[in-house]
């Protein structure tokens, strides 16, 4: 720590003691109430964490890498230390091969770092998983019967099993995890990670992956808890891969995202994030239908200035606009024409962000794995006794649309960055903001559960779905909202979030209610997707 900056090291104390305090309310309390009314284990529950709990450590053996053996190299003193010391070496370690999207050449080899028991934990994310193994282990739950299924997040979901076998692990941790306990799995994942979890359920069952037929997830797995689950993507992804834009990317890890915006340039962020296939999974889905138009977006809201459909503005200046405003749809083929020809062949080749208007398509994607991730366009499991439960936040203001303009540095290599002079109307620094949990839009967390879970070709063997909604309703002086958070990341310590979790998992999903307070379902039957006729 004596070659960072003081100042640098102060924040970051802040940064972490801001963490403890988030969750060091009532520990255990949720449990013990629970336990008293006679709530215990029952199912065997498995974490899918999202990026922000999940540490990548070294374990390459060559001469540039062994000063890093098992060290964490995001999220950690590890990680700063090498900023500061050796940045092309430490860039070179995070960032994968960019034509095959699996370890770089040399001997570099970075693995997701197993289980929440390591020493130099996270400064950020451990407290926040932590609340949920307190009450977890309070109505009997240990090592035996809950596991964590971390995964390295830099992968595109289909080298996830090529290079690590993660989807074939997940699904032996599952097969034994049943058979020990003769119940079903209740599988709990956040943000990203039900992305991964939806993936492998499509994975699990088809020939050319887990080959356990269509039947498989409704034998082993009794329910899925779908924490801050961007489903459709999160906006904030592309400005990350186009522009190496930052503000307010927690989802990412908190302290890693201080120190990239403290060490690194915006060319060298963007860099690096289009190296790591796996964030770009978070790209937005749905397109045009979703997000909206030129003109109108279906979450625009009466008497709002400047509507959501233009996602990338460009402002106009002495009367001409430097560029053409663009849709969600259009920043993405915009992504694709300014960024490098292997970024485009990555995201081209593992995902999709259309949607299948019919039953048929909907099923001949079954077989193209490009089409997993996107809800739009695949199905729910073939599982008619399998629980689906959406938990998420509402009601903290989240990057909905930008103001762009050209980059002004003859130096850059990019070529736009985000207007941060513009604040008028509805716009904020050039960022345009909307509803949400501070991370992900209310559209990508809620749409599929309040709507598209409902049509016949997303979910034909009728699997049912709960929403409960959280508002953000933040104590003053608590620096991450306290209990009532309704936090992308700080939700994972709410007290009536852990409380849900703990009755599904006991078997107790039944006394789960319904809670939608916001305005999700107006939004979603104003998307233009629709019930096919033969099955109104």
């Amino acid at each position: 720590m004596d070659i960072l900056p003081a100042s640098f090291v102060q924040d970051a104390r802040d940064l972490a003691k801001g963490e403890r305090e988030a969750v060091n309310y009532d520990s255990f309390s949720v449990g013990l109430n629970l336990l008293s009314q006679g709530v215990k284990a029952n199912h065997p529950v498995i974490m899918v964490p999202g990026v922000i709990s999940t540490g990548l450590e070294s374990w390459g053996t060559t001469n540039s890498s062994r000063q890093y053996f098992r060290k964490r190299l995001w999220g950690s003193w590890s990680m700063m230390r090498a900023l500061v010391l050796d940045k092309e070496s430490w860039k070179r370690h995070i960032m994968l091969d960019k034509y095959t999207g699996l370890d770089p050449p040399g001997g570099i080899k970075l693995r997701a770092a197993q289980g929440f028991d390591a020493a130099d934990f996270f400064i950020t994310g451990y407290w926040i998983w932590n609340k949920i193994l307190e009450n977890l282990a309070t109505i009997g739950y240990d090592p035996t019967n809950s596991f964590t299924a971390a995964y390295d997040w830099r992968l595109s979901y289909s080298n996830l099993e090529v290079r690590d076998q993660y989807f074939t692990r997940l699904k032996m941790y599952i097969e034994m995890a049943q058979k020990v306990s003769d119940k079903k799995v209740v599988l709990i994942s956040h943000s990203m990670g039900s992305q991964v979890l939806f993936y492998f359920f499509h994975w699990v069952a088809a020939e050319s992956g887990g080959r356990g037929g269509d039947d498989w997830v409704d034998k082993h797995v009794d329910s899925w808890i779908n924490i801050s689950g961007c489903m459709l993507g999160a906006l904030k992804g592309l400005p990350a891969v186009l522009s190496g834009e930052m503000k307010d990317t927690a989802q990412l890890n908190a302290f890693a995202v201080y120190g990239l915006e403290k060490f690194l340039s915006r060319e060298e962020r963007a860099e690096i994030f289009r190296a790591m296939p796996g964030i770009s999974s978070m790209l937005p889905i749905g397109g045009n239908v979703i997000w909206g138009n030129s003109t109108w977006a279906p979450d625009d809201l009466p008497g709002q200035n400047v509507s959501f459909g233009p996602f990338l503005n460009f402002k106009t200046q002495n009367g001409s606009s430097q560029a053409k405003n663009m849709t969600v749809e259009e920043s993405l083929s915009y992504l694709m024409d300014v960024t490098e020809p292997w970024y485009e062949d990555q995201v081209r080749a593992s995902y999709s962000h259309g949607v299948a208007h019919t039953t048929a398509e909907v099923e001949a994607n079954e077989k193209d794995p490009r089409k997993w991730i996107n809800p739009l366009e695949s199905r729910l499991p073939l599982a008619p006794n399998l629980k689906v439960y959406c938990f998420y936040g509402i009601g903290k203001p989240t990057e909905r649309s930008y103001f762009y303009k050209k980059s002004d540095n003859p130096l850059s290599s990019l070529n736009a960055t985000i207007d941060t002079m513009l604040t008028q109307d509805n716009i904020d620094h050039g960022v345009v903001l909307g509803e949400g949990d501070g991370t992900v839009n209310l559209i990508s967390v809620g749409y599929m559960c309040n709507k598209g879970w409902n049509m016949h070709r997303y979910n034909p063997a009728g699997v049912k779905v709960k929403v409960y909604e959280m508002p953000h309703e933040p104590e003053r002086f608590s620096p991450r909202g306290g209990p009532n958070t309704g936090d992308h990341v700080d939700i994972l310590g709410r007290s009536s979030l852990n409380d849900l979790i703990l009755r599904v998992a006991a078997g107790r999903g039944d006394d789960v209610a319904e809670n939608v307070v916001s305005d999700i379902r107006k939004y979603a039957d104003r998307v233009e997707i629709r019930e096919e006729p033969e099955y109104l």
